[in-house]
C-alpha cells in the first residue's frame, strides 16, 4: 500500500468520525432547546397560575365551511390557569366572568333560589337525525325479551341503529331489564360522515326489523323509502356543508426539535397520547378540545412542525376551542423558538384572524338554527 493510499485512508476516516460527531451535536442541541424550551424561565399564560387578574378577555372567534388555516396575531388569552384544562372554562364560569357584581346579584340568586335544575336527557334514538320506526305491541313486553331480539342489530352497513321503549304511561327511556313496554321506536342514523342513509341500506334495516317485529308480535309503522333517503340527503348536505375542521401550524426557525423530550414536556402540558399517534387535549369533560400531530412517523427521532387541528362542529362554542388552540400554539411558537403557519409555511395575520372570526360565528349560528348545535351529541353523531 503507497503513501498515496494510506494518506486517502487515514483522511476519510476522519471525514467519517467528524460526521458522527456532528450528528451526534445536532441531537443533543435539539434536544437542550426542547428541555431549555419548558423550563421554569418561560411565563406562560397557559401554565403559570400568577397571570395578571387584569389580562384582557379573549375574544369569541368562529369559523365556517371546510378547513381554514389560522393563527393569532394578537394576544388575547382568557385569565390565568395552573394548567390547559383549567384555562377551558365551563358556560358556568364564562358567564360568570362576563356579569358585573350587581348583575349577578340580579341574575345569579334569583336562579339559584327560585328555579330547579334543569336536566336535559338525551336519548339514543332522535328523530331529528334518526329514521325512527315504532313498533306497537297488543299487551306491554318485558324489557328482556325485548333486549334478547334486538341485541344483534347494532349496525347496518356503517348505520349505527339504537332503539327506545315507551311505557304505558308515555314515557320514552332506554330499554331496561325490569321494565315494562307497550311500544318501542328502532332508529337508524340517516347521515354520518361516511355520507347518507341509501336504499340498500334502508332496505336491510327494514328487512331485519320486521323479522324482530314477528318475534315480538309487533306492528310496525314503515315509512315510504323515498321520503326517508330524500330526508337523509337533505341532512347530508346540511353535514358536508358544515364538516369544518380549523388546523395551525408551529414551524421551527431553525433546528428540529427532539421528539422524545418534546412529547414527555407536551404531555405534561395535558396532552393524553392516542394510538394513532396524535395527542388529544382534553376539554375537561370526558371529550376532545383539539389534537396536535408531529408530523413525523414513529421511527423520527426529531420534528420541525407540529399541526393542532380543530374538530369544529364537535366542540362546543363554550369551551372556545379555536382560543385555546390558537393560545397553545403560540405558546408553543415561544417556547420553542417556531412560527405559527397555515399549511402553506406563509404567517398569519390578523386580519386573517379577524375574517375567520366572522365567518366563525356565522358557522356556529347556522348550527344552532338547524337544531344541531355544535358539541352537542346530535353534533357528535353526526360528524363522526
Amino acid at each position: 500500500m503507497t503513501d498515496l493510499q494510506i494518506s486517502l485512508l487515514i483522511a476519510g476516516g476522519t471525514l467519517v468520525v467528524g460526521v458522527v460527531i456532528f450528528n451526534k451535536w445536532q441531537e443533543y442541541k435539539a434536544k437542550k432547546t426542547v428541555e431549555n424550551a419548558f423550563t421554569d424561565g418561560h411565563d406562560d399564560v397557559l401554565l403559570s397560575p400568577d397571570a395578571p387578574a387584569d389580562m384582557p378577555q379573549r375574544q369569541e372567534p368562529v369559523f365556517a365551511e371546510k378547513e381554514f388555516d389560522a393563527a393569532p396575531a394578537a394576544k388575547t388569552s382568557r385569565p390565568s390557569a395552573s394548567s390547559m384544562e383549567e384555562m377551558l372554562a365551563t358556560p358556568e364560569n364564562v358567564l360568570a366572568e362576563e356579569l358585573s357584581a350587581t348583575q349577578k346579584e340580579e341574575l345569579v340568586e334569583p336562579l339559584a333560589s327560585e328555579l330547579p335544575p334543569v336536566v336535559v336527557r338525551e336519548l339514543p334514538v332522535d328523530e331529528l337525525i334518526d329514521c325512527a320506526i315504532p313498533l306497537e305491541f297488543d299487551t306491554p313486553i318485558r324489557g328482556e325479551k325485548i333486549l334478547s331480539e334486538i341485541a344483534e342489530l347494532k349496525y347496518v352497513g356503517k348505520k349505527p341503529v339504537h332503539f327506545i321503549g315507551q311505557r304505558d304511561d308515555g314515557e320514552r327511556d332506554v330499554i331496561a331489564t325490569g321494565g315494562a313496554y307497550t311500544s318501542i321506536f328502532a332508529g337508524i342514523q340517516m347521515v354520518s360522515r361516511s355520507g347518507p342513509l341509501n336504499e340498500l341500506e334502508y332496505s336491510e334495516f327494514i328487512m331485519k326489523l320486521r323479522a324482530i317485529a314477528d318475534n315480538l308480535n309487533a306492528h310496525p309503522d314503515i315509512p315510504d323509502m323515498n321520503k326517508v333517503i330524500s330526508h337523509a340527503r337533505e341532512l347530508h348536505h346540511f353535514v358536508a356543508e358544515h364538516d369544518a375542521q380549523l388546523s395551525v401550524n408551529v414551524a421551527s426557525n431553525g433546528a428540529p426539535w427532539a421528539l422524545n423530550t418534546l412529547l414527555a414536556a407536551l404531555e405534561k402540558m395535558g396532552f393524553d397520547q392516542r394510538p394513532d399517534g396524535r395527542l388529544m387535549m382534553p376539554d375537561g369533560d370526558g371529550g376532545s378540545l383539539f389534537t396536535l400531530s408531529t408530523n413525523v412517523g414513529v421511527s423520527e427521532v426529531m420534528t420541525s412542525r407540529l399541526t393542532l387541528l380543530l374538530d369544529v362542529p364537535c366542540v362546543a362554542p363554550s369551551r372556545d376551542g379555536f382560543g385555546a388552540m390558537a393560545a397553545c400554539a403560540r405558546s408553543l411558537a415561544t417556547r420553542l423558538g417556531g412560527t405559527v403557519v397555515d399549511d402553506g409555511n406563509q404567517t398569519i395575520s390578523k386580519a386573517a384572524l379577524d375574517e375567520i372570526a366572522g365567518q366563525v360565528n356565522e358557522f356556529y349560528g347556522a348550527m344552532a338554527e338547524a337544531q344541531i348545535p355544535a358539541g352537542s351529541l346530535r353534533a357528535q353523531r353526526l360528524f363522526s
